[in-house]
């Protein structure tokens, strides 16, 4: 069996989209020239690589088996290309992948910290969903993954071996308020309160959750402005457009305009950061990068 590394990178690209729509569009291909090379690969493989559904296109067991020897042949591939071209870092590169809502204020400390006392080390970062920094994982195109994880903290998928997990950081989520409202004076607001409120929220992702707004809300909120960028929204509370609700990892970014509320008359929201992992042992370059995590983490106020 002969397979050519650009068909190796369709099938990584593939796993890490998650359909073949979006892999075309990735790589500038048509949708029927990726399906006939996926075909053509499970035809010399004589296996099934991926389940076809509505959604999109997921790896089968084989497929995954698959994926990871072709990610190692790729990664020594593109390694051997950056030695012959002296671009090969003395300690390696490692791809770090970040949901938005955790990464603000924990990855330039990493970096900072890294730079100072690994300066081989470098760390390419790229944002992304909790769910597409999964696929990313399992595909091999990311090293670590920082990711928030909200309760009731199950399994990042349902693919084994599970992914490697340690929880940096677990704190209370907080409504994001201005500084001159009375609740910043009271320090507190209740649930009938944020019924209320007009509300700062991200936009929505596939079926991921709302970022934004209280999540224990007993009746729809009431949005009034989306927005990606969380300083940009902590810009509009504090202008007194609207709330918004914080997670613990961006409690030390919050500006002098804004106060954080705890909400009370109800049962504590918690949010854990969490980095994420392929199983297995990892280059002495993703451990520096895991650790200089898991310091920055136990650094970072939280509330």
């Amino acid at each position: 069996m002969e397979w050519s590394s650009a068909t190796l990178r369709l099938m990584r690209v593939i796993a890490e989209t998650g359909s073949f729509t979006a892999a075309a569009g990735s790589l500038h291909f048509t949708q029927s020239a990726v399906s006939r090379q996926v075909a053509a690969l499970e035809q010399s493989v004589g296996t099934r690589l991926f389940d076809r559904h509505p959604g999109g296109a997921t790896l089968t067991p084989q497929g995954w088996i698959m994926l990871r020897a072709a990610s190692g042949a790729l990664d020594a591939i593109d390694r051997a290309e950056r030695v012959i071209h002296g671009t090969e870092p003395v300690q390696g590169i490692v791809r770090l992948g970040v949901n938005h809502s955790v990464g603000a204020a924990l990855v330039p400390r990493v970096l900072a910290v890294l730079r100072d006392e690994h300066p081989a080390i470098e760390v390419v970062t790229r944002d992304a969903t909790s769910r597409a920094l999964t696929r990313s994982l399992r595909s091999g195109t990311i090293e670590v993954a920082l990711i928030a994880s909200l309760p009731p903290y199950a399994a990042l998928d349902d693919l084994m071996p599970q992914l490697e997990i340690d929880v940096l950081l677990e704190g209370e989520l907080m409504v994001a308020v201005a500084a001159d409202s009375d609740a910043a004076r009271v320090g507190e607001v209740t649930l009938e309160q944020l019924e209320a409120a007009c509300w700062i929220s991200s936009p929505r992702s596939g079926t991921d959750p709302v970022f934004g707004v209280w999540p224990a809300l007993p009746s729809s909120p009431r949005i009034t402005h989306v927005v990606h960028d969380w300083l940009a929204k902590l810009q509009l509370v504090g202008q007194g457009w609207g709330v918004t609700t914080v997670p613990p990892t961006l409690a030390a970014l919050v500006p002098p305009d804004v106060r954080l509320v705890r909400v009370v008359g109800g049962t504590p929201v918690l949010r854990r950061a969490i980095v994420a992992r392929q199983p297995g042992d990892i280059s002495a370059a993703t451990e520096h990068v895991v650790r200089a995590l898991r310091d920055a983490a136990a650094d970072l106020p939280v509330s």
